[in-house]
């Protein structure tokens, strides 16, 4: 691949939070990406894009547990922009919930949307990459990739499939000049995380400040977030010329976390 060449970036789920952050890395670094999302959100996220970065972004509202999704998506993302280099597959839902609770429902939309769009996705953008001679693949896993939690029980398995996925996609390719790597955060402050600060603190009838403490103390290590910019910059670095030799990763950013 011509290193002067924008690359083709497709971040999944890049309406909001860390979605849009990786966006915004790869757009600011000088590629060209296209977002998608569930939430019609991701129109106005990637013309807010387009004008601080100057560049033309492509955007989807696309539901990827529906039929066919991830194969229309894949297909869209590549004739607007001639081609996918860089997959981001950060798409995901979850339902908190006991496995004694977990309806079938709710289980199979995680299968879809965790795990399978990320699969048909890669098997989709892998022959062009391979004609290309370059691409990477980036799975946004989780610290719960490789750790357990009680009453996360569909997240917590696709997470860990992910990385069987990673792995077997890397092994596949190991001869090309294409990887296939997944990220593992911790906590960051997502929206996600900060409404459920805020629930906290309603239903203990403490101040924000006290809650973020108590909600921090019984996962990060250190009792801090993790650095978005920490996790989009890793992202960026795994897509450039120096990361070559890693493959196959499973990548933890949890301030030790995994392994307290």
């Amino acid at each position: 691949m011509n290193a002067e060449a924008a690359r083709r970036v497709l971040v999944t789920g890049s309406a909001t939070g860390l979605g849009l952050a990786l966006a915004r890395t790869f757009a600011t670094a000088g590629d060209t990406v296209f977002l998608t999302d569930i939430s019609p959100a991701v129109t106005d996220a990637t013309a807010m894009l387009s004008a601080e970065t100057g560049r033309a972004l492509g955007s989807a509202v696309i539901d990827l547990a529906g039929d066919g999704a991830s194969e229309r998506l894949a297909a869209q993302a590549s004739e607007a922009m001639g081609g996918i280099d860089i997959l981001v597959n950060n798409a995901v839902i979850r339902k908190m919930s006991p496995v004694a609770a977990l309806g079938d429902a709710d289980w199979n939309r995680a299968m879809e949307v965790n795990l399978s769009a990320p699969f048909r996705l890669s098997r989709a953008c892998v022959p062009s990459m391979q004609e290309r001679g370059w691409g990477r693949i980036i799975n946004m896993a989780s610290v719960y990739s490789l750790i357990a939690l009680a009453g996360r029980v569909d997240y917590v398995t696709t997470k860990h499939a992910m990385i069987g996925l990673t792995r077997t996609v890397a092994l596949e390719l190991a001869a090309t000049r294409i990887t296939c790597n997944a990220i593992c955060p911790g906590l960051m402050a997502t929206d996600s995380a900060l409404a459920r600060i805020d629930a906290l603190a309603a239903e203990k009838n403490i101040d924000k400040e006290e809650a973020t403490a108590l909600f921090l103390s019984t996962r990060q290590p250190g009792g801090k977030f993790i650095p978005i910019e920490t996790v989009t910059a890793l992202a960026l670095f795994l897509c450039g010329p120096q990361s070559e030799g890693i493959n196959g990763a499973a990548i933890p950013v949890d301030n030790g976390w995994s392994f307290a």
